[in-house]
């Protein structure tokens, strides 16, 4: 699974990307990409794996850490990257851009 971060739009932060490297869990790739067209919801990241639904969220802050956990997690059990209930987004829900078919 590869979670995309854009660098662009960083708010100032150009070490989240390594933040986010040392939360995720160790099946997760964190790759920064310089662009998501996401500018208007800074911080903006993507969920991605093969045959999967992508997803994409903004306005990332350190306190999405334990959220962002917990969908690596999810994503990675779903065997499609969808969920029947929105509710194991948690805070995400609120952060989601799009969620793209796989």
């Amino acid at each position: 699974m590869k979670l995309h971060v854009c660098t662009s739009c960083s708010l100032g932060r150009a070490d989240f990307a390594e933040t986010l490297r040392q939360a995720m869990p160790a099946f997760v790739q964190v790759l920064e990409i310089e662009c998501m067209s996401g500018c208007s919801r800074d911080q903006t990241v993507a969920f991605r794996a093969p045959g999967k639904t992508a997803y994409l969220f903004g306005n990332i802050t350190e306190a999405d850490l334990p959220d962002l956990q917990n969908f690596a997690h999810a994503y990675a059990a779903s065997p499609d990257g969808t969920f029947p209930d929105a509710r194991i987004l948690g805070a995400l829900r609120t952060k989601a851009i799009a969620r793209i078919p796989g």
